[in-house]
Protein backbone atom coordinates (compact mmCIF):
# COMPACT_ATOMS: atom_id res chain seq x y z
CA UNK A 1 0.00 0.00 0.00
CA UNK A 2 1.37 3.53 -0.79
CA UNK A 3 1.95 6.08 1.79
CA UNK A 4 -0.59 8.17 -0.39
CA UNK A 5 -3.32 5.54 0.11
CA UNK A 6 -2.50 4.92 3.97
CA UNK A 7 -3.26 8.97 4.58
CA UNK A 8 -6.09 9.38 6.44
CA UNK A 9 -8.41 13.63 5.67
CA UNK A 10 -8.67 15.48 8.38
CA UNK A 11 -11.06 18.09 8.84
CA UNK A 12 -9.19 21.12 10.91
CA UNK A 13 -12.75 23.29 10.89
CA UNK A 14 -14.56 20.91 13.17
CA UNK A 15 -15.24 22.14 16.82
CA UNK A 16 -15.28 20.10 19.90
CA UNK A 17 -18.79 19.49 21.41
CA UNK A 18 -18.47 21.84 24.17
CA UNK A 19 -17.45 24.58 21.56
CA UNK A 20 -20.02 24.21 19.41
CA UNK A 21 -22.46 24.23 22.24
CA UNK A 22 -20.48 27.50 23.76
CA UNK A 23 -21.13 28.53 20.52
CA UNK A 24 -25.08 27.85 19.90
CA UNK A 25 -25.22 29.11 23.35
CA UNK A 26 -23.87 32.32 22.54
CA UNK A 27 -25.90 32.94 19.35
CA UNK A 28 -28.73 32.64 21.48
CA UNK A 29 -27.67 35.42 23.82
CA UNK A 30 -26.20 37.82 21.25
CA UNK A 31 -28.22 38.78 17.93
CA UNK A 32 -26.42 40.24 14.79
CA UNK A 33 -23.03 39.81 15.33
CA UNK A 34 -21.41 36.82 13.89
CA UNK A 35 -17.29 37.81 13.71
CA UNK A 36 -17.60 38.46 17.17
CA UNK A 37 -19.01 35.52 18.47
CA UNK A 38 -16.74 33.51 16.23
CA UNK A 39 -13.26 35.21 17.32
CA UNK A 40 -14.50 34.40 20.98
CA UNK A 41 -15.50 30.99 20.13
CA UNK A 42 -12.29 30.70 18.22
CA UNK A 43 -10.11 31.45 21.66
CA UNK A 44 -11.60 29.12 23.54
CA UNK A 45 -11.00 26.54 21.44
CA UNK A 46 -7.52 27.43 21.78
CA UNK A 47 -7.43 27.56 25.15
CA UNK A 48 -9.21 24.10 25.77
CA UNK A 49 -6.97 22.28 23.87
CA UNK A 50 -4.35 23.61 25.99
CA UNK A 51 -2.60 25.77 22.52
CA UNK A 52 -2.80 28.84 23.88
CA UNK A 53 0.56 31.45 23.90
CA UNK A 54 2.66 30.93 26.51
CA UNK A 55 3.29 34.29 28.82
CA UNK A 56 0.67 36.03 26.73
CA UNK A 57 -2.89 36.31 27.67
CA UNK A 58 -5.39 33.95 26.51
CA UNK A 59 -6.73 36.14 23.96
CA UNK A 60 -6.41 39.84 23.58
CA UNK A 61 -9.89 41.32 21.57
CA UNK A 62 -10.80 45.10 20.59
CA UNK A 63 -14.29 45.53 19.49
CA UNK A 64 -15.34 48.46 17.82
CA UNK A 65 -18.80 49.78 17.10
CA UNK A 66 -21.19 52.68 17.96
CA UNK A 67 -23.48 51.62 21.43
CA UNK A 68 -25.62 49.71 21.68
CA UNK A 69 -24.31 47.02 19.81
CA UNK A 70 -23.32 44.53 21.54
CA UNK A 71 -19.81 44.76 22.71
CA UNK A 72 -20.15 44.29 26.17
CA UNK A 73 -23.05 42.33 26.14
CA UNK A 74 -21.24 39.56 24.61
CA UNK A 75 -18.83 39.14 26.79
CA UNK A 76 -21.65 39.28 29.87
CA UNK A 77 -23.10 36.34 27.51
CA UNK A 78 -19.71 34.31 27.74
CA UNK A 79 -19.58 34.32 31.37
CA UNK A 80 -23.15 33.98 31.96
CA UNK A 81 -22.88 31.00 30.29
CA UNK A 82 -19.10 29.63 31.19
CA UNK A 83 -19.46 30.38 34.99
CA UNK A 84 -23.62 31.02 34.78
CA UNK A 85 -23.12 34.88 36.64
CA UNK A 86 -23.00 37.89 34.04
CA UNK A 87 -21.13 39.27 36.46
CA UNK A 88 -18.54 37.09 36.11
CA UNK A 89 -15.73 39.27 34.56
CA UNK A 90 -13.85 42.59 35.79
CA UNK A 91 -14.74 45.35 34.17
CA UNK A 92 -12.50 48.13 33.94
CA UNK A 93 -14.92 51.76 33.32
CA UNK A 94 -11.76 53.83 31.45
CA UNK A 95 -13.54 56.52 32.01
CA UNK A 96 -12.65 56.28 35.51
CA UNK A 97 -9.45 56.37 34.66
CA UNK A 98 -8.30 59.58 32.97
CA UNK A 99 -6.28 61.21 35.40
CA UNK A 100 -2.62 59.95 35.94
CA UNK A 101 -3.18 59.66 39.54
CA UNK A 102 -6.24 57.51 39.40
CA UNK A 103 -4.33 54.41 38.66
CA UNK A 104 -3.58 53.70 42.15
CA UNK A 105 -7.30 52.63 42.23
CA UNK A 106 -6.40 49.58 39.64
CA UNK A 107 -3.42 48.43 41.02
CA UNK A 108 -3.32 50.29 45.01
CA UNK A 109 -0.54 52.62 46.35
CA UNK A 110 2.98 51.77 47.20
CA UNK A 111 3.49 51.56 50.50
CA UNK A 112 4.77 54.43 52.11
CA UNK A 113 1.72 56.40 50.11
CA UNK A 114 -0.75 58.13 52.07
CA UNK A 115 -4.11 55.08 51.80
CA UNK A 116 -1.82 52.66 50.99
CA UNK A 117 -3.62 50.58 53.34
CA UNK A 118 -7.06 51.49 52.50
CA UNK A 119 -6.97 51.57 48.73
CA UNK A 120 -7.20 47.56 46.92
CA UNK A 121 -6.26 46.81 43.87
CA UNK A 122 -9.29 45.90 41.41
CA UNK A 123 -7.64 43.21 39.62
CA UNK A 124 -6.12 40.69 41.95
CA UNK A 125 -5.10 36.88 41.82
CA UNK A 126 -7.44 36.26 43.45
CA UNK A 127 -10.12 38.57 41.43
CA UNK A 128 -9.14 36.51 39.07
CA UNK A 129 -9.74 33.07 39.67
CA UNK A 130 -12.69 33.80 41.58
CA UNK A 131 -14.90 32.07 39.65
CA UNK A 132 -12.47 29.29 38.49
CA UNK A 133 -13.67 25.58 38.55
CA UNK A 134 -11.83 22.21 38.96
CA UNK A 135 -12.99 21.96 34.80
CA UNK A 136 -12.46 25.64 33.59
CA UNK A 137 -9.97 28.23 35.09
CA UNK A 138 -10.72 30.95 32.53
CA UNK A 139 -11.18 34.92 33.25
CA UNK A 140 -12.34 37.75 31.82
CA UNK A 141 -11.21 40.88 31.84
CA UNK A 142 -12.99 43.86 30.07
CA UNK A 143 -11.81 47.33 29.62
CA UNK A 144 -14.66 49.54 28.65
CA UNK A 145 -14.01 52.79 26.62
CA UNK A 146 -10.71 52.06 25.88
CA UNK A 147 -10.05 55.17 23.90
CA UNK A 148 -10.80 57.23 27.18
CA UNK A 149 -8.00 55.85 29.57
CA UNK A 150 -5.33 58.03 30.73
CA UNK A 151 -1.57 57.66 29.67
CA UNK A 152 -0.53 55.60 32.47
CA UNK A 153 -3.09 53.22 32.22
CA UNK A 154 -1.79 52.76 28.45
CA UNK A 155 1.50 51.58 29.63
CA UNK A 156 -0.03 49.26 32.10
CA UNK A 157 -2.13 48.07 29.07
CA UNK A 158 0.46 47.59 26.95
CA UNK A 159 2.52 45.02 29.67
CA UNK A 160 -0.42 42.99 29.95
CA UNK A 161 -1.33 42.87 26.49
CA UNK A 162 2.20 41.78 25.76
CA UNK A 163 3.21 39.67 29.19
CA UNK A 164 0.12 39.17 30.91
CA UNK A 165 1.64 40.33 34.47
CA UNK A 166 0.42 43.55 35.79
CA UNK A 167 2.70 44.69 39.38
CA UNK A 168 0.79 45.87 41.78
CA UNK A 169 1.39 49.05 44.11
CA UNK A 170 2.91 46.80 46.77
CA UNK A 171 5.06 44.69 44.31
CA UNK A 172 2.68 41.44 43.79
CA UNK A 173 2.55 39.95 40.62
CA UNK A 174 -0.53 38.85 38.75
CA UNK A 175 -0.37 36.58 36.65
CA UNK A 176 -2.59 36.55 33.26
CA UNK A 177 -1.64 34.11 31.32
CA UNK A 178 -5.27 32.22 31.82
CA UNK A 179 -7.47 35.58 30.94
CA UNK A 180 -9.20 36.81 28.15
CA UNK A 181 -8.93 40.19 27.68
CA UNK A 182 -11.75 42.23 25.97
CA UNK A 183 -11.69 45.94 25.27
CA UNK A 184 -14.45 48.19 23.76
CA UNK A 185 -14.47 51.38 22.05
CA UNK A 186 -17.18 53.59 20.12
CA UNK A 187 -14.25 55.03 18.41
CA UNK A 188 -16.00 55.81 14.20
CA UNK A 189 -19.68 55.37 15.92
CA UNK A 190 -20.41 58.72 14.23
CA UNK A 191 -19.19 58.10 11.25
CA UNK A 192 -20.87 54.61 10.74
CA UNK A 193 -24.37 55.92 11.57
CA UNK A 194 -23.41 58.44 8.65
CA UNK A 195 -23.75 55.48 6.40
CA UNK A 196 -26.55 53.77 7.84
CA UNK A 197 -29.76 54.78 6.31
CA UNK A 198 -33.67 53.25 5.77
CA UNK A 199 -36.62 52.52 7.84
CA UNK A 200 -37.10 53.10 11.19
CA UNK A 201 -34.09 54.82 12.08
CA UNK A 202 -31.85 51.57 11.13
CA UNK A 203 -30.75 50.05 8.12
CA UNK A 204 -32.73 47.95 5.97
CA UNK A 205 -30.59 47.83 2.45
CA UNK A 206 -31.18 45.40 -0.04
CA UNK A 207 -29.40 42.34 -0.40
CA UNK A 208 -26.59 42.60 -2.74
CA UNK A 209 -25.38 45.72 -0.67
CA UNK A 210 -25.30 44.58 2.49
CA UNK A 211 -22.04 43.29 2.18
CA UNK A 212 -20.68 46.43 0.47
CA UNK A 213 -22.56 48.14 3.42
CA UNK A 214 -20.97 46.12 6.14
CA UNK A 215 -17.30 46.39 4.70
CA UNK A 216 -17.41 49.96 4.67
CA UNK A 217 -18.60 50.09 7.95
CA UNK A 218 -15.82 47.66 8.91
CA UNK A 219 -13.05 49.84 7.40
CA UNK A 220 -14.45 53.43 9.14
CA UNK A 221 -14.02 51.74 12.83
CA UNK A 222 -10.37 50.41 11.73
CA UNK A 223 -9.79 53.57 10.31
CA UNK A 224 -10.83 55.68 13.22
CA UNK A 225 -8.64 52.66 15.71
CA UNK A 226 -5.96 53.64 13.86
CA UNK A 227 -6.10 56.89 14.27
CA UNK A 228 -6.42 56.78 17.42
CA UNK A 229 -4.24 54.01 19.01
CA UNK A 230 -0.76 53.58 18.26
CA UNK A 231 0.90 50.93 16.42
CA UNK A 232 2.53 48.87 19.58
CA UNK A 233 -1.51 48.94 21.01
CA UNK A 234 -2.67 47.84 17.53
CA UNK A 235 0.26 44.94 16.96
CA UNK A 236 -0.70 43.45 20.80
CA UNK A 237 -4.30 42.85 19.55
CA UNK A 238 -5.07 38.99 18.48
CA UNK A 239 -8.00 40.18 16.97
CA UNK A 240 -10.09 43.52 15.92
CA UNK A 241 -13.73 43.08 15.70
CA UNK A 242 -16.12 45.52 14.15
CA UNK A 243 -19.99 45.17 15.62
CA UNK A 244 -22.11 46.56 13.00
CA UNK A 245 -25.62 48.67 13.76
CA UNK A 246 -28.47 46.02 14.29
CA UNK A 247 -31.06 45.59 11.67
CA UNK A 248 -34.53 45.97 12.41
CA UNK A 249 -34.99 42.07 11.93
CA UNK A 250 -32.56 41.24 14.58
CA UNK A 251 -33.91 43.90 17.01
CA UNK A 252 -37.38 41.89 16.20
CA UNK A 253 -35.07 38.78 17.65
CA UNK A 254 -33.90 40.80 20.36
CA UNK A 255 -36.78 41.84 21.47
CA UNK A 256 -38.28 38.20 22.12
CA UNK A 257 -35.21 37.44 23.94
CA UNK A 258 -35.75 40.51 26.70
CA UNK A 259 -39.83 39.31 26.99
CA UNK A 260 -38.32 36.11 27.82
CA UNK A 261 -35.56 37.73 30.34
CA UNK A 262 -38.64 39.81 31.53
CA UNK A 263 -40.95 36.51 31.79
CA UNK A 264 -37.83 34.97 33.93
CA UNK A 265 -37.62 37.50 36.18
CA UNK A 266 -41.40 37.47 37.28
CA UNK A 267 -41.13 33.53 37.88
CA UNK A 268 -38.17 34.35 39.93
CA UNK A 269 -39.81 36.94 42.23
CA UNK A 270 -41.60 34.00 44.11
CA UNK A 271 -44.71 36.50 45.24
CA UNK A 272 -46.79 36.43 41.85
CA UNK A 273 -45.77 34.39 39.47
CA UNK A 274 -47.73 34.26 36.33
CA UNK A 275 -47.12 34.39 32.65
CA UNK A 276 -47.77 36.75 29.79
CA UNK A 277 -47.66 36.70 26.21
CA UNK A 278 -47.42 39.73 24.00
CA UNK A 279 -49.31 40.23 20.66
CA UNK A 280 -48.41 41.32 17.40
CA UNK A 281 -49.58 44.71 17.38
CA UNK A 282 -48.19 45.33 21.15
CA UNK A 283 -44.50 43.94 20.10
CA UNK A 284 -44.87 46.57 17.13
CA UNK A 285 -45.02 49.57 19.32
CA UNK A 286 -42.70 47.99 21.68
CA UNK A 287 -40.62 47.93 18.45
CA UNK A 288 -41.44 51.30 17.35
CA UNK A 289 -40.78 52.95 20.33
CA UNK A 290 -37.78 51.22 21.08
CA UNK A 291 -35.51 52.14 17.83
CA UNK A 292 -33.28 54.35 18.22
CA UNK A 293 -29.89 55.05 15.82
CA UNK A 294 -28.17 56.51 17.92
CA UNK A 295 -28.68 53.99 21.34
CA UNK A 296 -28.85 50.81 19.62
CA UNK A 297 -30.31 47.85 21.64
CA UNK A 298 -30.04 49.74 24.62
CA UNK A 299 -33.10 52.11 24.20
CA UNK A 300 -35.41 49.00 23.20
CA UNK A 301 -34.47 47.65 26.69
CA UNK A 302 -35.48 51.15 28.33
CA UNK A 303 -39.02 50.98 26.35
CA UNK A 304 -39.73 47.58 27.38
CA UNK A 305 -38.85 48.51 31.12
CA UNK A 306 -41.36 51.60 30.46
CA UNK A 307 -44.12 50.14 28.94
CA UNK A 308 -44.10 46.63 30.04
CA UNK A 309 -41.84 46.17 33.42
CA UNK A 310 -43.45 49.26 35.19
CA UNK A 311 -47.07 48.36 34.58
CA UNK A 312 -45.98 44.48 35.38
CA UNK A 313 -44.74 45.78 38.89
CA UNK A 314 -48.26 47.75 39.66
CA UNK A 315 -50.56 45.08 38.31
CA UNK A 316 -48.39 43.01 41.19
CA UNK A 317 -47.89 45.37 43.93
CA UNK A 318 -51.97 46.17 43.79
CA UNK A 319 -52.33 42.27 43.27
CA UNK A 320 -54.52 42.70 40.60
CA UNK A 321 -52.50 39.99 39.05
CA UNK A 322 -52.42 36.34 41.38
CA UNK A 323 -50.26 33.27 41.05
CA UNK A 324 -50.97 31.23 38.06
CA UNK A 325 -52.76 33.99 35.85
CA UNK A 326 -52.49 34.39 32.08
CA UNK A 327 -51.56 38.05 30.98
CA UNK A 328 -51.79 39.21 27.71
CA UNK A 329 -50.25 42.54 26.85
CA UNK A 330 -52.16 44.00 23.68
CA UNK A 331 -52.20 47.25 21.93
CA UNK A 332 -55.23 49.08 22.11
CA UNK A 333 -55.91 50.86 18.82
CA UNK A 334 -59.19 52.72 19.80
CA UNK A 335 -57.06 54.31 23.17
CA UNK A 336 -53.83 54.20 21.80
CA UNK A 337 -52.31 52.64 24.38
CA UNK A 338 -50.68 48.97 25.89
CA UNK A 339 -53.49 46.95 27.27
CA UNK A 340 -53.48 44.63 29.58
CA UNK A 341 -55.78 41.65 30.20
CA UNK A 342 -56.04 38.89 32.49
CA UNK A 343 -56.96 35.65 30.42
CA UNK A 344 -56.60 32.74 32.84
CA UNK A 345 -57.34 32.40 35.95
CA UNK A 346 -54.70 29.41 37.96
CA UNK A 347 -54.41 27.64 34.34
CA UNK A 348 -50.80 28.48 33.55
CA UNK A 349 -49.50 27.61 36.81
CA UNK A 350 -50.98 25.18 38.79
CA UNK A 351 -52.16 26.41 41.94
CA UNK A 352 -54.89 26.13 44.57
CA UNK A 353 -58.37 27.17 43.25
CA UNK A 354 -60.05 30.68 44.53
CA UNK A 355 -63.37 30.60 45.53
CA UNK A 356 -64.00 34.43 43.75
CA UNK A 357 -62.45 35.46 40.66
CA UNK A 358 -62.97 38.14 38.68
CA UNK A 359 -62.18 39.54 34.56
CA UNK A 360 -60.04 42.39 34.56
CA UNK A 361 -59.22 44.32 32.06
CA UNK A 362 -56.56 46.70 32.84
CA UNK A 363 -55.67 49.47 29.88
CA UNK A 364 -52.62 51.57 30.87
CA UNK A 365 -51.73 54.62 29.11
CA UNK A 366 -48.10 54.60 27.84
CA UNK A 367 -47.25 57.81 30.07
CA UNK A 368 -49.44 56.66 32.84
CA UNK A 369 -49.33 54.49 35.91
CA UNK A 370 -51.95 51.66 36.58
CA UNK A 371 -54.23 52.79 39.02
CA UNK A 372 -54.68 50.75 42.51
CA UNK A 373 -58.41 50.10 42.02
CA UNK A 374 -58.83 49.87 37.93
CA UNK A 375 -62.87 49.61 37.12
CA UNK A 376 -64.12 46.11 36.00
CA UNK A 377 -66.20 45.96 33.39
CA UNK A 378 -66.34 42.32 32.25
CA UNK A 379 -69.13 39.87 33.29
CA UNK A 380 -68.06 37.63 36.27
CA UNK A 381 -66.74 34.02 35.51
CA UNK A 382 -66.43 30.77 36.73
CA UNK A 383 -62.51 30.42 38.15
CA UNK A 384 -60.92 27.73 35.85
CA UNK A 385 -60.16 24.53 37.80
CA UNK A 386 -56.15 23.86 38.29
Amino acid sequence: MSNRAAQQPLDPTLRSVESQEFQAALKGKVVGQEEGVRALVDLYQVFCAGMSSAGRPVGNLLFLGPTGSGKTRIVEAAAEILFGDPRAVIKIDCAEFQHSHEIAKLIGSPPGYLGHRETHPIITQEELAKHHTDKLKLSFLLFDEIEKASDSLWQLLLGILDKATLTLGDNRRVDLSQTMIFLTSNLGGGEIMELMTGGMGFVQPADRLEDKLDMKVGRTAEAAAKKKFSPEFMNRLDKVVVFHPLRHEQLEQILEIELGLVQKRVLETGKGQFLFRATAPAKRYLLEEGTDLKYGARHLKRAIERHVVFPLANLLATEQIRFGDMLVIDWDEKDGCIAFHREGYGAAIPAPPRRHARAATVRVATSASIPAKPKVSEPELEPVMS
